[in-house]
């Protein structure tokens, strides 16, 4: 979910914070640029300091094994490290694992970890290490609400030697490298786990990593504080530097509100601002102290999710009303500026076997919607003008979460969506709901609409989103509810092969069907706009849109 609004839990939505590939995704650097102490001549990179950071959302919980935000896992990116890295390309690099091997049928994965590696108590990174965190993560206990989905079919992982370690699946699951990868599969020290398992959620000085700051403080709806892991010297394939991080402190201020964390940046309070409205961009790049950069978030597009299993989504006649009479490049273009584009598929056009041949291929026809109504009966109208049948109004239900969780005017082009679906006679009412509630209604299946997108550098989003066994009760996230055998064969064909053409096919049918059948409404690709002081060199980020601050430096 990445960072949407909620996601319900685990589509509790994608509040994510990551946004962008920025500078500095090198090619294999390795070694350490010499920082200066005088103001960073000619691009030298400047030790010390302290950045802020603003983002739009705050982590419902910092437990990385748990949470399924986004936020929570462009947060956690600073302090926990991955076995791999993925690079811009999709390749993967070493990171704690020096080199790996995957078994002929994707069964398991062996991993040579990297020597030297310590958790910031002091404890060391091994395999016993692995093996704790991945235990943990799919423990009923737990209650994992993705990073377990990352695991898939994981039955154990075995402790080879000290510094090898094999994790095995039930099934071929070629996804497991990219998902190991992200923050989500990232290490506690087992010192932690064991006695401060159930606290981890609330962050601060329990949440002990191995990455290149330290959790010191949280202050509930302000601020997280980090400070520089100074033993840090094993940063991933691609950094632009080893060595720990140049800044001493990064604080993470959470401020919701667009005028309010444009402010903070354009006054100089914070040196960082993640994301920058589509209505700001303007302003912030004509100011000379101030830039941004910004990039097209992969993975699963925000979109509409309808449930099929609750009346009357579940007539496929009514689904492609709904798809057919929203104007989605009017409604886009009107909220967002151009800044975000109208989308076309399930996943944006940044994740890996994209189908391209969706676009422009069902473009907003409001006879066709009106007719595919009439073809399922509801052909009355009452005084309102709504549709009826049997005496029942055509109406369906899409709450709105709390206001803190509502992201990039959503709300704003909920209205207009609402708006086009009167035009044909489809009455849409947004409860604004608690949290808990949300939770409870989406998860459940007890309403027509969810809406999220999914930020993920891997098609496997796909099978995420319409394979019958990711079902929400379970962790999944699959909120079409709908069951079909083949969805489910090309999604289970492509996790299990890393065979690019193989892959092509089978993810650009799913895409197809995802579409003819009416299971989703993809509303827009989400353009990560970043904006940052001019001051501020090295940002980085991961292919997921994750911020790295290892490599972030200030310039006076």
């Amino acid at each position: 979910m990445p960072r949407t609004g909620p996601r319900p839990v685990p589509l509790l939505a994608a509040l994510a914070a990551g946004t962008l590939l920025l500078t500095g995704c090198g090619s294999g650097a390795t070694g350490s640029a010499a920082p200066a102490k005088d103001g960073g001549a000619q691009g030298t990179p400047v030790q010390g300091g302290s950045l802020t950071y603003a983002t739009d959302v705050e982590p419902i919980s910092f437990d990385i094994h748990v949470s399924q935000q986004d936020v929570t896992g462009a947060i956690q990116r600073n302090v926990f490290d991955s076995l791999v890295q993925q690079d811009a390309k999709g390749e993967f690099q070493p990171w704690l694992a020096t080199t790996w091997e995957a078994a002929p049928d994707l069964k398991s994965f062996t991993f040579h970890l990297r020597e030297g590696v310590k958790f910031t108590d002091g404890t060391p990174f091994d395999a016993e290490a692995v093996k704790v965190n991945f235990d943990r993560i799919v423990a009923k206990e737990t209650k994992s609400q993705y990073a377990a989905s990352l695991l898939g079919p994981y039955t154990g992982t075995e402790v080879v030697d000290p510094k090898t370690v094999k994790v095995n699946f039930a099934e071929p699951f070629a996804p497991f490298l990219q998902a190991a990868s992200t923050p989500y599969l990232g290490f506690y020290s087992p010192k932690t786990i064991k006695e401060n398992g159930p606290k981890l959620g609330a962050g601060g000085p329990a949440d002990v990593g191995t990455g290149p700051f330290v959790f010191t403080s949280y202050t509930k709806g302000q601020s997280a504080v980090f400070s520089k892991n100074p033993d840090y010297n094993w940063a991933p394939a691609g950094a632009a530097h080893q060595g720990p991080a140049y800044l001493d402190k990064l604080t993470v201020r959470f401020l919701t509100e667009d005028s309010v964390r444009l402010g903070a940046l354009n006054s100089g309070q914070v040196q960082v601002a993640d994301p920058i409205p589509p209505s700001g961009v303007k302003t912030v790049q004509a100011d000379s102290k101030l830039k941004t950069v910004s990039t097209d978030a992969p993975g699963a597009v925000y979109s509409l999710v309808l449930n099929t299993s609750k009346a009357p989504l579940d007539d496929p006649r009514v689904r492609k009303a709904v798809q057919r009479g929203i104007d989605v490049e009017t409604d886009v273009k009107s909220v967002y500026f151009g800044v975000n584009k109208r989308a076309w598929s399930p996943v944006a056009p940044t994740t890996p076997y994209y189908d391209k041949s969706l676009e422009n291929s069902w473009a907003y026809d409001r006879a066709l919607a009106e007719k595919s109504l009439d073809e399922a009966g509801w052909t009355a109208k009452d005084a309102d003008g709504y549709r009826t049948k049997d005496g029942k109004r055509l109406t369906i239900e899409w709450p709105l979460p709390p206001a803190e969780f509502v992201r990039e005017q959503r709300d704003t082009l909920g209205q207009a969506i609402q708006a086009d679906l009167k035009k044909i006679g489809i009455e849409v009412t947004r409860p604004r709901l608690d949290i808990g509630t949300y939770i409870a209604q989406v998860y459940g299946g007890k309403v027509h609409i969810a809406d999220y997108s999914w930020a993920r550098f891997d098609p496997d989003v796909l099978r995420l989103y319409f394979h019958s066994s990711s079902q929400p009760a379970k962790g999944g996230q699959n909120a079409t509810f709908y069951q079909d055998a083949q969805l489910d064969e090309w999604t289970t064909k492509g996790k299990e092969t890393f065979d690019k053409t193989v892959r092509q096919e089978v993810y650009g049918k799913t895409q197809q069907r995802a579409i003819e059948l009416g299971l989703i409404v993809p509303l827009y690709v989400r353009t990560a706009t970043v904006g940052q002081s001019a001051q501020v060199h090295g940002l980085s980020a991961d292919p997921n849109t994750w911020l790295r601050f290892h490599d972030a430096w200030l310039g006076k």
